[in-house]
Formats: structure tokens, C-alpha cells, sequence
């Protein structure tokens, strides 16, 4: 039991140190192993990762906040878009088979795959940033949200593997200043998310805390490397083994 604790524990560190480190999450690496490693039903992998993420998130926006690099006006457009999806995405899970998540999150994979290995040559980033001046498409930022908090809500997952390339790509958002705020949109979208998920008994607490613990600390860790690596190289043998992970689960349903 001691072991088994101290393995779920060590998994949320690394997966959150990782998650913050590449403004990602953790869910699209969480989901995966409760599905193929741990066995769990598609269900409870969704709701227990996201509970997971929630914590993950929460402790990296702390860090990020901290070194100002948070943008509040996207902060709140962005969270208040996301809260609709996100409840309906937690309701909506329950009508996921295994076979169907399987294939589902598969072609999830493959495409988020296919973002991130995209963005691991971002246009050049800036190390000013004003707050005052700058000017993004909001109505674009809105609307992204929308799905983005719907697709985190369902499949388990932070949404900012989509929406950090989003606000990059389309939005004209420093690369920093995205990750960072991207994460505290996903502090608030996960925690709707958690609520719709916890009613429907989606959640293994004990494992989502313990996990969770972990995640909260590796959250930190993350933060801090953040300033001190870069993560292109790692972006891109992730890309790749999400690729072949979600070629694999789409298999293994068929």
C-alpha cells in the first residue's frame, strides 16, 4: 500500500513538473496511463485526471502569479467562456464506452499531437510585455474558450494544449505571458469541470489526492525550470509519443 502511495505520488510530481513546464497539463499524459496501465473505466480516468489537473493548475497559476506573468483581462474573459463548456462536458462523459473514449481520445491524441509538434518552433517571442498596450481579438479569445473548456471537461484533460498555440498563433500572445495565463483559465475551468464530474461519481478521491499532492509540488518545480529551460526538444519527443500513443488506444478499441 506504502509503495503503491509513494509510485502515484512520484507520478503526479513528474507529470505536474512536466505539464507546468510546457503549459500542457497533465491529463493528456494522466488519461492514458489510468486507461491503459491502470485499467480504470473511461469515466473515472476523465474525472479523477481532471480532479488531478485542477490541483496542478491551482498550484502553477500560484507560481505564475508570482512572476507576474499573468494577464487578468484574458484571465476573466476567457474562464467566465469556458464555465458552460466545461459542465457539459462533465454530464456528456457519461455517455462515453470504452471502446468509444478509446477511439475518441485516440484521434484527441494524434491531433494535439500534431499542435505541439507545430509549436515547438513558435514565432519569436518577446521579453517585454505591456499590459496597457497590448491588443488581442477578443471576440476569437472567447470563442476558443468555449470549446476549449468543453473538450477539457470531457475528455479529462488542460485545455492548454490547445488554447496556449491559440492565443500564440492567433491571438499574438508572448509565449510566456500564454502559458501563464492559459494556466489560470484552466484553474477555473477544472474546478466547474471537478463539480459536474463529482456529482456524476466520477472522481477516485483517494488516488485524485494523492496524485494530486504530488502534482501540486511537481506544479512548483515546473515553474521554477520554466525560467531556466528550454523546452523545445522535450515539446517534440512529447508530440511524438503522444502520436504514437493515441495511433495505439485507437488499435486496441478497433
Amino acid at each position: 500500500m506504502i509503495t503503491s502511495s509513494l509510485l502515484l505520488l512520484a507520478l503526479g510530481f513528474s507529470v505536474g513538473a512536466f505539464g507546468t513546464l510546457i503549459g500542457v497539463g497533465g491529463g493528456i499524459i494522466f488519461v492514458p496511463i489510468f486507461l491503459l496501465a491502470l485499467h480504470w473505466t473511461p469515466q473515472h480516468a476523465i474525472g479523477t485526471s481532471l480532479a488531478i489537473v485542477l490541483l496542478n493548475a491551482l498550484s502553477g497559476s500560484i507560481a505564475y502569479i508570482r512572476q507576474k506573468k499573468v494577464y487578468y483581462d484574458a484571465v476573466i474573459r476567457f474562464s467566465l467562456a469556458t464555465i458552460p463548456g466545461a459542465l457539459a462536458g462533465g454530464y456528456l462523459a457519461e455517455y462515453f464506452t470504452g471502446t468509444s473514449f478509446r477511439i475518441a481520445f485516440g484521434l484527441l491524441l494524434v491531433f494535439l499531437s500534431i499542435i505541439m509538434f507545430f509549436r515547438s518552433s513558435p514565432k519569436q517571442d518577446v521579453t517585454e510585455f505591456d499590459k496597457d498596450s497590448f491588443t488581442y481579438n477578443r471576440t476569437a479569445g472567447v470563442l476558443f474558450s468555449v470549446a476549449i473548456g468543453f473538450i477539457s471537461s470531457i475528455f479529462g484533460i488542460g485545455g492548454g494544449v490547445i488554447h496556449v498555440p491559440a492565443m500564440v498563433y492567433f491571438l499574438g500572445f508572448p509565449t510566456h505571458i500564454a502559458t501563464a495565463t492559459s494556466h489560470c483559465v484552466l484553474a477555473i475551468s477544472s474546478f466547474f469541470g471537478v463539480i459536474s464530474h463529482y456529482f456524476a461519481h466520477n472522481i477516485l478521491v483517494e488516488p485524485a489526492l494523492i496524485i494530486g499532492l504530488g502534482a501540486i509540488a511537481g506544479a512548483q518545480f515546473g515553474a521554477r525550470l520554466s525560467l531556466k529551460v528550454k523546452s523545445r526538444s522535450i515539446l517534440i519527443l512529447l508530440a511524438v509519443a503522444l502520436f504514437g500513443l493515441g495511433v495505439r488506444l485507437m488499435f486496441v478499441a478497433i
